[in-house]
C-alpha cells in the first residue's frame, strides 16, 4: 500500500564539504517557524577529502567510489521520502563549494539524476552566502550583528539585522576561501615549509578586506561602547563552540545543545586553551575526531577574526545551515516573525491558555525581570497541564528536563535562557523534587539567582492555577474562581523587599468554604518560595500572601 503524502513534507539534502546531511521537514502550522524535524541522517562523505588526498598536492576529480557512496546514501533517502510521503518534487539537494568547484562536477551531477531522478541545485557563492545568513536568522528570535559559516571548503561572510521576520543583510556577502578542512591542509603545508607568519597576513588582509567590503551599519552596535554581536554557523564553528561549552563556568553545562549558546569574547578567542583541550582529551561531548585534529586551524582562524574585527562584544552559535535556511527562506515574514518558544509550546497549549496567561501574569509585580517575555510565560501556560499525566513522582522531573531532552529539545531557535527559565518554572509548578538535583543546581546557576527565585515564585503559582482549574478551562463571561493582585513593597527600614501577593477565591459549586478547603495548601504554598531556606544562593524575598473568600 502506497504511502499517501503529505504536502506540508520538505525533504532537503545539504551536500557540503565535510559531510551530506539528509532531512524532512513538517512545515504545518502552527509549528512552521521552528523548523520540525521528521528525520535526519547524516553520511560521513567528505566531498572535500576526497579530491585533495593526504598523498597528493595536487586536486583531485571526485573518485569513483565516492561518487558511488554518495549515490548509495541518495538512493536510501529516496526509499525514506517515499516511505514518509514526501512529494517527489518538495526534494531538494542543495551543493556547496565541493561540489561547486569539482573537476568532475558535471559527471557527478548527471550520475545522481540518472539513478535518482533528482537534480542537484548548485549554490553560487552568493546563493550559499544568503542561504547560511537565513539559516541563521532562522537560529534565533531576533539578530543583529555579524555572521559567519564556516565550511569545510569555505566561510561566507555578511552582516544581518533580522527583526519580526524581516532580513536585512549586506548587499553583497563575502565568501572566502579557508573552510575547516581547506585550512587545516594550508596551515598543515605552511607549517612544514615554515611559511606560517605568510599565510597567516595572507588571511588577515583577506579577512579585513572582506569586512570593510560589507560597509556595516553604523547602527549594528549593540550598548553604548559600540561593540555588536558574532554568530556563527557551519561544522568548524559549532566544534569549536562544544569545546568552549565543554569549559563552561557551569560543568558539566546543562544544555546539550549548540543552537543559541553564547560566550563573551574573552572566552572565544582563547584559543591557547580551547586547543589544548582538543588535543589533550579523548572524549569531549560532539566532538569527533576530525573535528579535534581541525581545531588548531580553526583556532588559528578564530585568532585571526578577533584581531581583523575586534569591536566583538558576544559570541553566539547555530545549528542553522543551508537546510534551515532553504526552509526559512521559503515561510512568509510573518510566520517568521513568531516567536519560537510559545511556537513550539503551542500544540500543547489548553483549552483557555490566553484567560490563563492573563491570570498568570496577575500574580507578577511591577517591575518584574525582562526575562520574563510574554514568550517565556505564553509557554508555562501552553505547558501548564501536559506533565499531569506522569505519575506525581515524576512530574517535575519531566518539567526540568522538557526543554533539554525532552519534547522541546528540537525546537529550533530557542535561546539557552529561555529553555532553562521555562525548565525551572515548570519544575517548581510540580514542586521541584527531581530525581537528577544536579540538574536543577546548574541550570539555575546558567541563569543566576535572581531569575532562578522568580521562576520557583511562578512555578507555585502556576501550581495554584492548576488546582483551581484542573481542566486548564475558564469562563470568559462567568464570574472568575479566583482573581491574584502583586506588589512589591519595602519591608523594613534596611531596604529589603518582600512581594505581596493578593489571592480572592470563589466558587459556584457546593459550599464556598468547602470549596476554599480544596485550594488551601495550594495558597499557603504560594508563601514558601519567600521562606529563606528557599532562596538560591541567598536570593529571594518573603512572600506575604494575603487570602480572601469574598468574590
Amino acid at each position: 500500500m502506497a504511502t499517501k503524502t503529505n504536502p506540508n513534507y520538505w525533504g532537503i539534502v545539504d551536500m557540503g564539504s565535510n559531510g551530506i546531511r539528509f532531512s524532512v521537514t513538517d512545515l504545518s502550522p502552527p509549528t512552521t517557524r521552528i523548523l520540525p524535524t521528521v528525520f535526519q541522517d547524516r553520511a560521513a562523505i567528505s566531498l572535500y577529502d576526497a579530491q585533495h588526498p593526504a598523498n597528493s598536492t595536487t586536486k583531485q576529480p571526485i573518485p569513483a567510489d565516492t561518487i558511488s557512496l554518495v549515490v548509495a546514501s541518495l538512493s536510501r533517502f529516496c526509499i525514506t521520502c517515499s516511505d514518509l510521503g514526501v512529494p517527489s518534487h518538495q526534494v531538494r539537494i542543495l551543493a556547496t563549494a565541493a561540489t561547486r568547484d569539482a573537476i568532475n562536477s558535471a559527471e557527478f551531477r548527471d550520475k545522481i539524476r540518472k539513478v535518482t531522478g533528482w537534480t542537484v541545485e548548485m549554490l553560487s557563492e552568493q546563493e550559499e552566502g544568503r542561504i547560511g545568513a537565513m539559516g541563521i536568522a532562522s537560529s534565533f528570535e531576533s539578530v543583529r550583528g555579524l555572521v559567519m559559516d564556516l565550511g569545510g571548503g569555505s566561510t561566507q561572510m555578511t552582516w544581518m539585522i533580522a527583526e519580526n521576520g524581516r532580513v536585512e543583510t549586506a548587499a553583497k556577502a563575502v565568501s572566502l576561501p579557508y573552510g575547516a578542512a581547506a585550512l587545516s591542509k594550508r596551515l598543515e603545508d605552511a607549517r612544514a615549509n615554515d611559511t606560517v607568519a605568510a599565510l597567516r597576513d595572507e588571511i588577515s588582509t583577506a579577512y579585513r578586506q572582506a569586512y570593510e567590503s560589507l560597509s556595516v551599519p553604523e547602527n549594528l552596535a549593540q550598548g553604548d561602547d559600540g561593540q555588536f554581536g558574532l554568530y556563527l554557523s557551519g561544522g568548524g564553528f559549532r566544534g569549536w563552540g562544544y569545546l568552549l561549552l565543554s569549559q563552561h563556568r557551569v560543568e558539566p553545562y546543562p544544555v546539550p545543545i549548540i543552537n543559541g549558546f553564547r560566550v563573551d569574547r574573552e572566552d572565544f578567542v582563547d584559543v591557547t586553551a580551547m586547543v589544548s583541550v582538543a588535543e589533550s582529551k579523548e572524549n569531549v561531548f560532539r566532538i569527533s575526531k576530525r573535528r579535534a585534529k581541525q581545531a588548531p586551524s580553526v583556532g588559528f582562524l578564530v585568532g585571526i577574526i578577533s584581531e581583523t574585527i575586534p569591536k566583538i562584544r558576544e559570541v553566539r552559535f547555530c545549528q542553522g545551515g543551508v537546510r534551515e535556511g532553504a526552509l526559512y527562506s521559503s515561510i512568509p515574514p510573518e510566520i517568521r516573525a513568531l516567536p519560537p518558544l510559545s511556537t513550539a509550546t503551542a500544540p500543547y497549549a489548553p483549552h483557555s491558555a490566553k484567560l490563563l496567561l492573563s491570570l498568570l501574569i496577575s500574580s507578577l509585580p511591577t517591575p518584574y525581570p525582562a526575562a520574563f517575555t510574554s514568550d517565556v510565560l505564553t509557554s508555562t501556560t501552553n505547558l501548564l497541564y501536559h506533565h499531569a499525566p506522569i505519575p506525581k513522582e515524576g512530574r517535575a522531573s519531566a518539567g526540568l528536563n522538557c526543554t533539554t531532552t525532552g519534547i522541546l529539545a528540537s525546537a529550533h531557535g530557542v535561546s539557552h535562557e529561555n529553555r532553562a527559565l521555562l525548565s525551572l518554572i515548570l519544575c517548581s509548578r510540580w514542586g521541584s523534587s527531581v530525581a537528577d538535583p544536579s540538574l536543577l543546581h546548574r541550570l539555575q546557576q546558567l541563569v543566576g539567582a535572581e531569575l532562578s527565585w522568580w521562576c520557583k515564585y511562578i512555578g507555585y503559582v502556576a501550581a495554584l492555577i492548576g488546582d483551581v482549574y484542573p481542566a486548564g478551562v475558564l469562563d470568559a463571561i462567568a464570574p472568575p474562581r479566583i482573581l491574584l493582585q502583586a506588589k512589591i513593597k519595602s519591608e523594613d527600614a534596611t531596604g529589603k523587599s518582600r512581594v505581596t501577593l493578593k489571592v480572592k477565591v470563589r466558587t459556584r459549586l457546593g459550599d464556598p468554604a468547602t470549596a476554599a478547603l480544596v485550594v488551601q495548601k495550594s495558597i499557603e504554598d504560594l508563601s514558601t518560595p519567600g521562606k529563606k531556606k528557599e532562596w538560591v544562593r541567598e536570593w529571594g524575598m518573603k512572600v506575604n500572601v494575603v487570602a480572601k473568600n469574598d468574590l
